[in-house]
């Protein structure tokens, strides 16, 4: 498959010029940092940039001499494919929204979509593939009726330019995105041209009047064309399957049982608000697709489910509600985006919480019902049925209540048998299985339950720590008998002490790394402050947090006395801690930003309702015993590079569901902590590959991808208001170097232009006056007679020729 593109790459090139080049040299410019830094500045105001931006063709990939006009277009290089441009930005979220259901639909237009992107001024380019027979200006406006958009006639230019934004302003880019059509498909698109009398590249031949388009006659969609060009769902898999949906049969008219919540009908109306459709008819013809379309989209199909929301629709907009467009408009969406693991925005929690209160004031006797805060954030996504073999066993003795939190517990002390073992991750660098967890719940939630899994995962490990400590101990009682000036032992070898304490110091935490051989250290704490005995000088405790997650890290210290300890070592440290849900946040509250969050799997124990039956645990007999020892030896058998060709193909996938979710939520804080969820998901996949003798199950799929799920949740919840706080209060770096203001005006200018420009650049205005008399004495300027006009008389502005 070919792909070409005729385009212009250069900083201020020159317009009339555009060669055919590999679409891998469009990748190459659009990762660019000086694009980046160019389309930062242009939509932080600096519109002159904008006619220095490279540009690239939309219709044609070639032109003769590469020379770009309509008379040099080469009609063989016609790409049937063309650009809708979003000039309003209000506009631009329900196209997107748009694009993806015709996309889905039973139209013209399934699977026509090619690419979305943000322009330089953060509007919008939708490429589309356009309907066999149809011109440029027939697919644009056909297109723009059925987003509901206005039409810009300027696009129908058959060599018009797109000016070329970074990768970080595309949304989605299809397969088939300027690839050159087979042969076959080609010949017929010509064809469907000639017989209208037109070009092959579908214009107006001179003298001639074409047959108009007849809509019947578009057959390019076929059944391949559109499930390659169809958007994947969170799964991979099409967002819509064709005909009916896996043998769903959308209804027609309104819903036959049931009523609408009070709750759900106040939700509906707050929705209806967030979308900016207040005091707006949405049941008037004509818009009231787009409207519901955005109702959903502002997150009214999060909170309830989609036969509700069909309840809902049926009493705010009962006329639509009757006909089987609006039936499948909700089908669609909920097909495509109903993924109820994926944490609500903060938006949908507030209307969430405020729709419940107001129902629940509503509801009679509600004076009785005494609100439960934990209702007003939803619930974790839920634990997998079918378990890996492992996770199974180690969760089959305890309560239903607490196995979310043992099954992320277990991961450090099983990690912690690994010796020298290596797992590459998907950006190719090389990760050991180092995992730290932390409970966060409520007082008296049960953040015991993980003790006696992580006791009997860690049995072989302090039997071995005891042999070793008894010599140490040993070795320390001779020396302090033989007092300063007898001859004394050296310290024994292959002292190795993997499990420490909880207090124990930096210094002595350095020596029993160097000491480790390459083991991990590991320990668990009661409670999250313990770490403290670890901060040293300066917070060492979250730097230790930091660095044992990263590859190839050096941590030490030196000192002068001979007594002391001093060693460079790489940090290897696995570890479980508990804690209150405030205390933690808390504790992590001076380093939000700085790296131990995201490094850190965190997992939660839901609140328990007032006067439940207390959680009853199985036995942990010898039957249990004899069942894991056999994962034991295998991870302790394990050494060198590991490579599971399966938990890569997950990272990579799971990767691509993470970024989908962020572009649709245009969260930077989910994706900031998705990067390195990702990495421990991927750890945690390698380390059950490894414990099951190197045997990969299917079920570690589902389980491992649940673990992501559920540990972003908890991150989300406990720390993504903070951190969004902290980021705002924090000092932003300056996105500009230091500027000559006299050179950024004009060679004549006035004292409010000056004015002006010290605001744009965040100086004081009171400063102004006081700036122009000095670059007067300075003799920079000179003031013209005739009001408050200046000249410069250095820093002159070339004349444009």
């Amino acid at each position: 498959m070919n792909h070409f593109i005729a385009m212009n790459p250069q900083r201020g090139g020159n317009k009339g010029s555009a060669s055919c080049l590999p679409l891998a040299e469009y990748d190459k410019l659009i990762a660019q940092p000086w694009l980046h830094d160019m389309v930062e500045q242009i939509r932080g105001g600096n519109d002159k940039l904008k006619g220095l931006m490279p540009f690239r063709c939309g219709h044609y990939s070639r032109f003769l001499k590469n020379h770009r006009s309509q008379k040099d277009a080469d009609p063989t290089s016609f790409l049937f494919q063309t650009t809708i441009d979003i000039d309003d930005k209000e506009l631009v979220g329900i196209a997107i929204e748009m694009a993806r259901q015709l996309n889905c639909s039973d139209s013209i237009w399934k699977g026509m979509l090619l690419h979305l992107e943000y322009s330089a001024r953060k509007k919008l380019h939708i490429d589309i593939r356009m309907p066999i027979g149809m011109t440029i200006e027939e697919t644009q406006r056909a297109y723009c009726k059925a987003l509901g958009v206005p039409c810009d006639e300027s696009c129908f230019t058959p060599e018009r330019i797109l000016f070329i934004t970074d990768q970080d302003s595309e949304i989605y880019r299809s397969p088939h995105w300027y690839e050159v059509l087979p042969q076959e498909e080609l010949k017929r698109r010509r064809q469907a041209y000639l017989d209208r009398g037109l070009t092959i590249d579908g214009r107006q031949q001179q003298g001639t009047q074409p047959q108009p388009f007849n809509i019947q006659h578009s057959t390019f969609n076929t059944q391949q064309n559109v499930q390659t060009n169809r958007l994947s769902g969170s799964n991979g898999n099409p967002a819509v399957s064709h005909g009916s949906a896996g043998g769903y049969q959308i209804p027609d008219g309104l819903p036959t049982s049931g009523t609408a919540s009070e709750k759900s009908l106040i939700a509906f109306d707050l929705f209806t608000e967030s979308a900016g459709l207040k005091n707006v008819n949405i049941d008037t013809e004509g818009s009231r697709h787009s409207s519901l379309l955005a109702i959903m989209s502002a997150g009214a199909s999060r909170v309830m489910s989609e036969e509700e929301l069909r309840r809902v629709v049926a009493v705010k907009m009962p006329s639509f509600a009757q006909e089987r467009d609006c039936q499948q408009l909700i089908h669609d969406f909920y097909e495509k985006y109903g993924d109820s693991s994926k944490p609500f925005s903060r938006d949908v929690i507030r209307i969430n919480a405020q729709a419940e209160k107001q129902a629940t004031l509503l509801t009679p006797n509600s004076s009785l019902q005494t609100p439960n805060c934990e209702d007003d954030y939803p619930a974790p996504p839920e634990m997998p049925k079918k378990l890996p073999k492992l996770v199974e066993l180690l969760v089959s003795q305890t309560p239903d209540v607490y196995k979310p939190a043992v099954a992320h517990a277990i991961f450090p002390p099983l990690a912690t048998h690994l010796c020298r073992t290596y797992f590459n991750y998907i950006d190719n660098v090389e990760h050991e299985a180092t995992l730290m967890c932390c409970l966060l719940a409520g007082t008296g939630a049960g953040k015991n339950c993980v003790q006696m899994p992580i006791n009997l995962i860690m049995e072989d490990i302090r039997k071995r720590d005891k042999d070793n400590l008894k010599r140490e101990k040993e070795w320390k009682d001779e020396v302090t008998r033989k007092g300063a000036n007898k001859d004394k032992r050296k310290r024994p070898e292959n002292l190795v002490i993997q499990e420490i304490d909880a207090d124990m110091t930096n210094p002595a935490f350095v020596m029993r790394t160097a000491e480790a051989q390459e083991h991990f250290l590991y320990t668990a704490l009661n409670e999250i402050d313990q770490f403290d005995n670890l901060r040293g000088i300066g917070n060492q405790q979250f730097r230790i947090m930091c660095l044992a997650f990263d590859p190839g890290n050096q941590y030490g210290q030196t000192r002068v006395g001979t007594q002391s300890v001093t060693e460079r070592v790489t940090i290897r440290f696995n570890w479980n801690a508990s804690t209150t849900i405030n205390k933690g946040i808390r504790y992590f509250s001076k380093v939000l930003t700085d790296g131990p969050i995201s490094r850190i799997n965190f997992c939660t124990i839901p609140e328990r309702e007032i006067g439940a039956e207390m959680p009853v645990y199985g036995t942990y007999d010898d039957t249990f015993r004899e069942n894991l020892k056999p994962y034991i030896e295998h991870l302790n058998m394990a050494s060198g590079t590991i490579n599971c060709p399966e938990a890569f193909a997950l990272a990579q996938k799971l990767k691509e569901e993470n970024a989908d979710f962020a572009r649709m939520s245009q969260d930077r804080v989910y994706e900031n902590l998705s990067f390195r969820a990702n990495v421990i998901a991927y750890l945690k996949a390698c380390v059950l590959y490894v414990a099951n003798g190197c045997q990969w199950e299917s079920e570690i799929e589902e389980f491992v991808r649940w673990s992501e799920q559920y540990d972003l949740y908890c991150k989300m919840r406990f720390f993504r208001d903070a951190i969004v706080k902290s980021e705002q209060e924090g000092v932003k770096s300056s996105k500009r170097g230091p500027s000559n203001m006299l050179q950024l005006l004009p060679n004549e200018f006035s004292y409010q232009q000056a004015e002006q420009l010290r605001s744009d650049l965040g100086l004081d205005t009171k400063g102004t006056r006081r700036m122009i008399a000095t670059w007067v004495f300075r003799k920079y300027i000179v003031k013209v007679e005739a009001g408050e006009l200046y000249r410069k008389l250095c820093f002159l502005k070339k004349e444009s020729k």
